[in-house]
């Protein structure tokens, strides 16, 4: 009935238009991407009987990874996705970069404080708490992402990629660890737990101490996780039709699983590292 009023009144289907291009559209692709990380993230965490536990619903012992180490890193290239589509057309409608900037700030410190505090309840002992969690580290991703998105162009953005993954590969395999030297990746006496121990030598997570599988320098490599998802967020929101965007999506994402893959053999693929592969 309403189509049929549509064509009947040119005027309507005129503000129907207007209306319908003034209103930003979601990217349904996205929310069903979500849906499904947030109900896999479900399923991991509560897999049924954890004594005969299907494998890929748990994390990688070590080196390697399963399905269940995709989760997080899923969650921060959504975050990444998100950002083209939200400051993107806030800024083409003319709000000022610094306005966002602020934003930005004020959303990514709500996260690392909501994240602190679920780490602490309910006795909340300040002199143990984990500082590092999973909220935590998309609010600091986010903020270091996002501006770097407010404040560089494509290239820009791209170059940030290259050099937290290249960046990081370089600590990992030349950062010198005392009394145990460089370039070690095994469980304990690699270079990023070793910095986790100078930083948050009380306020890691307990059971994987003295390193934290969200510290700090790991998380260098996340920032370029959402940036990837912003590469992917460009190439949606580009004039491209849909079955060219698929297209680019595809044979770049391919590309990079290529890449990951020839890098696991100097830099084993390890989601507790967050490594570069």
């Amino acid at each position: 009935m309403a189509m049929g009023q549509q064509i009947g009144n040119p005027a309507s289907a005129t503000t129907a238009e207007s209306t319908s291009a003034a209103t930003p559209t979601r990217l349904i692709s996205l929310d069903v991407f979500r849906g499904a990380t947030m109900a896999s993230m479900l399923l991991v965490n509560n897999p049924g009987d954890w004594s005969n536990l299907y494998e890929p619903l748990d994390h990688a012992p070590w080196n390697g990874w399963t399905f269940t180490d995709l989760i997080f890193p899923f969650f921060l290239w959504i975050v990444g996705v998100a950002i083209p589509f939200s400051i993107g057309r806030k800024i083409e409608s003319g709000e000022a970069p610094g306005k966002l900037f602020f934003k930005v700030l004020r959303r990514s410190m709500i996260l690392v404080a909501i994240g602190i505090a679920l780490n602490g309840f309910p006795f909340y002992d300040f002199s143990t708490i984990r500082i590092p969690g999973v909220l935590q580290r998309i609010g600091v991703c986010y903020f270091f992402a996002a501006a770097i998105y407010l404040m560089t162009g494509i290239r820009g953005q791209i170059a940030a990629i290259v050099t937290l993954l290249i960046g990081y590969w370089l600590l990992m395999a030349f950062g010198p660890v005392p009394g145990v030297g460089h370039g070690v990746m095994t469980v304990h006496g690699n270079f990023s737990e070793y910095i986790d121990s100078l930083i948050f030598p009380h306020h890691v997570y307990k059971e994987m101490a003295p390193r934290d599988p969200e510290g700090s320098i790991s998380t260098l490599p996340a920032i370029a996780s959402v940036l990837f998802g912003i590469m992917a967020g460009h190439i949606l929101r580009s004039r491209k039709t849909q079955s060219e965007q698929t297209a680019w999506l595809f044979v770049f994402g391919n590309i990079l699983l290529f890449v990951g893959s020839i890098m696991n053999w100097w830099l084993p693929i390890n989601k507790k590292l967050w490594t570069s592969s």
